[in-house]
């Protein structure tokens, strides 16, 4: 039987864990921004054009690293075939630890899916002290783990 957990329950879970901004124009040297983009790498509206004209993301290019980027390919198909491009970006973050990344909302602008349907897949990622979720992300993720009883110091 799940447990029935509210906003404020998720709220206090969450503490004071940083989020990535709604609006990033600027980033330390040590900031990796990391958008959805598509596996040819025409970064032409979103994130990906921020990604672009602001932290060097290469046309052409549709997965991986780039400049001060990270893009995590979103418009092949649904979840399942986006899930090893995130599962790829997690050992990258677990590697790179004296970097700070900001995942953008990929998948849910665009791509057209939810936040419920992208969120779980950065799990792993939530425990990184050097990555910063959406809130949105941040707020499903907690959610199912107090649900899930996975969240013992609440």
């Amino acid at each position: 039987m799940m447990n029935k957990i509210t906003d404020l329950d998720v709220t206090r879970a969450l503490g004071t864990r940083k989020f990535t901004p709604e609006m990033i124009t600027d980033l330390e040297p040590d900031d990796i921004f990391v958008f959805g983009s598509n596996l040819e790498g025409r970064h032409l509206g979103g994130a990906a054009r921020t990604a672009v004209k602001r932290f060097g993301a290469r046309m052409g290019q549709g997965v991986g690293l780039q400049g001060q980027s990270y893009a995590i390919p979103t418009m092949q198909g649904g979840p399942e075939t986006i899930k090893p491009y995130i599962d790829e970006f997690i050992r990258l973050a677990e590697e790179w630890d004296q970097n700070t990344f900001y995942v953008t909302r990929i998948g849910c602008g665009i791509a057209g899916m939810k936040d419920e349907e992208i969120a779980p897949l950065f799990d792993k990622a939530f425990d990184l002290y050097n990555v910063r979720l959406p809130e949105s992300f941040a707020r499903i993720i907690m959610r199912q783990r107090l649900e899930n009883g996975t969240v013992s110091d609440v």
